[in-house]
């Protein structure tokens, strides 16, 4: 057993050392558009694995995670911002103060931004978990719009529907793959200790795990708060990677696509929940090229706007028929599964 522990963290060592050396060509060699790419596959995972927490694990129809990444990414910029960029910014109403007058480093900002989620969503969290099933699903979707609605109106606050721009492009490949990382980490030691256990005695039966003497309030806060934590980082990153954010880009639209990674990559599977991210952050680019006019030599099929939303809408549909339980269902990628397939490799 000491032996399979120690493998196992070598491996895990080793696949890290790979991921940074990966990440160093693509920094160094890669183009902006691949760049970009990388990025945007490791916030989908940061924010699809942590979502993952509260609707796969906690088995809680959570439909509000825009909300928070909503609240980080508006906190981080305006953190991160200079008071003259703030002048420049806040043209009609003037930013109140202290937001107006501080600066504080990036790394803090994203921190900043995970706080500030958190107590927005311990705040909630009292009215939410009175309710389950849909009332659960209204709530916390009538929860995201109305931070949308706010960052509208509170024009002193967010800049209200001009929203803030000329963001410094903090995020790079190292920021965002680091998060992603450290957040895959956390929650993987936080299903596979007595705590992950007891949440899924919550989604199994709730009334047999509060029998049992589980706490269903305070395991289900605790994996709501650190979901709410990592989505509001994963929403200061993706503010300083796309460097302008207004409240329209804070929509239900973005909770639907984290709905579709988590389900196509299996409820209550961190490893599907980072197969299904990356495949939707990189199929979404490869989709393009439908859109694009295409010659087959004995006839040209022209560009169709939205083609590429179909054939997207289509695999999707593909997926779900044949997969119901998604790519991985509740199964986990492990080194002791590779190593098992790769022995009967061997053998045969």
């Amino acid at each position: 057993m000491m032996n399979t522990s120690r493998r196992n963290k070598i491996c895990n060592l080793l696949l890290l050392v790979v991921l940074g050396l990966i990440l160093y060509i693509f920094e160094k060699y890669g183009s902006e558009y691949q760049i970009r790419i990388l990025n945007n596959m490791a916030i989908f995972i940061t924010l699809a694995v942590s979502y993952n927490l509260v609707n796969g694990f906690c088995g809680l129809l959570h439909l509000g995670p825009n909300a928070f990444i909503t609240i980080g990414a508006y906190t981080s910029a305006l953190l991160t911002m200079s008071p003259a960029e703030k002048q420049m910014s806040f043209i009609i109403e003037p930013l109140i103060w202290p937001l107006s007058v501080v600066q504080v480093p990036f790394a803090v900002s994203l921190i900043a931004a995970g706080i500030t989620a958190t107590v927005f969503a311990f705040v909630i969290s009292f009215p939410v978990f009175r309710v389950r099933g849909d009332y659960l699903a209204i709530v916390t979707l009538g929860f995201g719009e109305v931070v949308r609605v706010l960052c509208n109106a509170m024009q002193s606050v967010t800049n209200g529907p001009l929203g803030l721009k000329g963001l410094t492009p903090y995020t790079t490949l190292w920021w965002s793959w680091g998060v992603a990382v450290i957040t895959v980490v956390v929650i993987t030691k936080l299903v596979h200790s007595s705590y992950g256990r007891a949440i899924k005695a919550i989604r199994e039966d709730e009334t047999a795990a509060k029998a049992m003497g589980v706490d269903p309030f305070k395991h289900l806060l605790l994996a709501f708060l650190i979901s709410s934590f990592f989505s509001g980082v994963a929403g200061g990153l993706l503010a300083h990677l796309i460097t302008t954010i207004s409240p329209t880009l804070f929509t239900f639209f973005l909770t639907f696509n984290l709905l579709i990674i988590i389900v196509v990559g299996g409820l209550g599977s961190i490893s599907g929940s980072i197969i299904a991210a990356m495949l939707f952050a990189w199929g979404g680019e490869a989709l393009r090229v439908v859109e694009s006019p295409m010659n087959f030599g004995f006839f040209t099929i022209p560009g169709i706007p939205g083609m590429r939303m179909v054939l997207f809408s289509i695999i999707l549909m593909v997926v779900i028929v044949f997969a119901r339980r998604g790519i991985m269902g509740r199964s986990e990628l492990s080194w002791d599964r590779f190593f098992a397939v790769l022995r009967l490799q061997t053998k045969s």
